[in-house]
C-alpha cells in the first residue's frame, strides 16, 4: 500500500464504533507519520503506543545502559519545564506517559482523557524532541540505576540471566546487559545521551498505534504534533546476525544460596519466520503452558524439583532463541537438568500426540483475546505487530495460523529449534553437580 492509498482508505471509510483490534486501519499524517488506528468512542480515553527502531544494541562501546538511561530521562524535564514542572503537568491532567528501552527499540505509551489530549500530545512532543537532560536529573537517574545494579549483584535470577546472555552472544550487542553495569552506567555522559537521542528519535523509524475516542483527522493532526518535528533519521549501526553459542556447556555463577537458579536455552526462530507459529505451539507444549506444559508436569508435579519451570521464545532483530528457567535445590540441579533434557528429547523424537497438539492450539486461540481487554493493551499489541512487520491483518489471521499447525509443522519446528537437544545452561548458586 502506498502512502496515498493509506490516506485515501483512511479518509474514505467510515469510522468504526468498535474497538476490535482486528478493525485497525492505517492512517497517514500530512508529515508522513503512519499509525494503526482503532477508533472507539465508548469511553473518553485515548491510548497511544509508539516504538522507534534502535535500542540498547546501539549503545556506545563501554557505555551499556545508555538507551535505558535515555528512556528514563525523556520525561525528566523537557522544553521550558524542568523535571518537577513536567511531572506536575502530567499529574494535574492525569496523563500517563512512560518510556522504555529494549535491545532493538526504544518506545513508550501515552494515555489521556480526550479533554486533555492537546496538552498530553504537546508534552509528548516536548519529551521526544526537546528533552532537557539537566545534569541533576541525569545524576538522579544514574543513582537509581546504580542502586538497582548493586542490588541485583545478590539476585541469582539476574546474575544467571546476565551470564547466560553474555555466554550466548559473546562480543555481540545482545550479550551486553541492556541496563548496563556499574562501570558502564558510571561512565555515561550527557554528551552520550544527547548523541543517542539524536540517533534514535527519528520520525522515519517510528511505529505508532492509537486506540480510543479519537477520529482520523484529529489523529493525523496529533501525529504531526507529537512526531512531526523529529528528524527523518539516518542509518543506525548495523547489528550483525548471530546465533546462540556454547550449546552443551554448563556454567556456574558462584553464589552462596540454598538453591540454584537455572537459565537454559538453544536455537529459535524469529517472529517473522514462517516457522514461528509452529515453534510457538511447540513451545507451549514444552514449557510455555503455565500448568499444562510437559516441563511443569515432569519437573514440578511428578518430582517436586521446582516451584516453577517454563520456556519462551526470544525474538530479536538479529537473533532468536528458545529460552527456559527454573530453580531447584543445589543437590538436585543435575537431576532437574536430566529431566529437562529427557523431555526435550522425547518431544523432538516422538512429538506430541494429536490430542496434546489440539489442546495446545485450543488454548492458544481461546486465550488470545485476553491480551486485548484494555485500550492500552491493544495499542501495545498493534505497535509490536507493526514493528515486526507482520501486517495490519495479523490479529485477524493469527488464530487461523495456529489452528492450521500440523504434526509435520511441529516436527519441522522442533528440528530447527530444539535440534539435537544440546543446551547452554547457567546455574547461579552452588550446585553439587551439573
Amino acid at each position: 500500500m502506498t502512502p496515498a492509498d493509506a490516506v485515501s482508505r483512511s479518509t474514505a471509510a467510515p469510522a468504526s464504533s468498535s474497538s476490535s483490534p482486528t478493525q485497525a486501519r492505517p492512517i497517514l499524517s500530512a508529515r508522513g507519520i503512519e499509525a494503526w488506528h482503532v477508533e472507539s468512542p465508548i469511553v473518553p480515553l485515548i491510548a497511544l503506543a509508539f516504538t522507534f527502531e534502535g535500542g540498547a544494541a546501539q549503545d556506545p562501546e563501554g557505555k551499556a545502559g545508555t538507551a535505558q538511561m535515555l528512556a528514563r530521562l525523556l520525561d525528566e524535564g523537557a522544553g521550558p519545564h524542568d523535571s518537577d514542572a513536567f511531572q506536575e503537568r502530567l499529574a494535574a491532567r492525569a496523563i500517563e506517559l512512560s518510556f522504555h528501552a529494549g535491545p532493538d527499540a526504544i518506545g513508550g505509551s501515552l494515555k489521556m482523557l480526550v479533554k486533555h489530549a492537546d496538552e498530553a500530545i504537546a508534552l509528548l512532543a516536548l519529551a521526544l524532541s526537546q528533552p532537557r537532560f539537566d545534569q541533576a536529573a541525569i545524576e538522579r537517574v544514574r543513582a537509581q540505576m546504580l542502586a538497582g545494579l548493586r542490588y541485583q549483584q545478590n539476585d541469582p535470577g539476574v546474575m544467571a540471566s546476565r551470564r547466560f546472555f553474555a555466554e550466548a552472544y559473546p562480543g555481540h550487542p545482545y550479550g551486553r546487559p541492556s541496563s548496563g553495569t556499574i562501570e558502564s552506567v558510571s561512565a555515561i555522559t550527557r554528551d552520550d545521551l544527547v548523541a543517542m537521542h539524536r540517533r534514535l528519535m527519528a520520525r522515519g523509524r517510528v511505529k505508532v498505534a492509537a486506540v480510543g475516542a479519537i477520529g482520523e483527522e484529529a489523529l493525523m493532526r496529533a501525529l504531526d504534533a507529537a512526531f512531526g518535528e523529529l528528524p527523518e533519521g539516518g542509518a543506525l549501526t548495523a547489528v550483525p546476525p548471530t546465533r546462540i553459542t556454547g550449546l552443551g556447556r554448563r556454567i556456574v555463577v558462584d553464589l552462596d544460596v540454598p538453591q540454584s537458579v537455572l537459565r537454559f536455552g538453544t536455537d529459535g526462530v524469529p517472529w517473522r519466520d514462517p516457522d514461528f507459529i509452529p515453534a510457538y505451539v511447540l513451545n507451549h507444549i514444552l514449557g510455555g503452558g503455565a500448568f499444562t506444559s510437559r516441563l511443569f508436569q515432569e519437573v514440578r508435579e511428578k518430582r517436586g524439583l521446582a516451584y516453577s519451570v517454563g520456556t519462551s521464545l526470544v525474538s530479536h532483530r538479529a537473533a532468536s532463541m528458545t529460552w527456559g528457567y527454573t530453580a531447584t535445590k543445589n543437590e538436585r540441579v543435575a537431576e532437574c537438568l536430566t529431566v529437562i533434557a529427557d523431555e526435550i528429547a522425547r518431544l523432538t523424537g516422538d512429538g506430541p500426540d494429536d490430542d496434546e497438539l489440539q489442546k495446545a492450539k485450543d488454548y492458544l486461540t481461546g486465550s488470545y483475546a485476553l491480551g486485548f481487554d484494555t485500550s492500552t493493551k491493544i495499542a501495545h499489541q498493534l505497535v509490536q505487530i507493526a514493528f515486526e512487520g507482520l501486517g495490519i491483518d495479523y490479529i485477524a489471521r493469527r488464530n487461523g495460523l495456529i489452528g492450521a499447525v500440523t504434526q509435520a509443522d511441529i516436527r519441522r519446528a522442533a528440528a530447527r529449534t530444539l535440534g539435537d537437544g544440546k543446551l547452554l545452561v547457567v546455574a547461579a548458586g552452588r550446585p553439587t553437580a551439573m
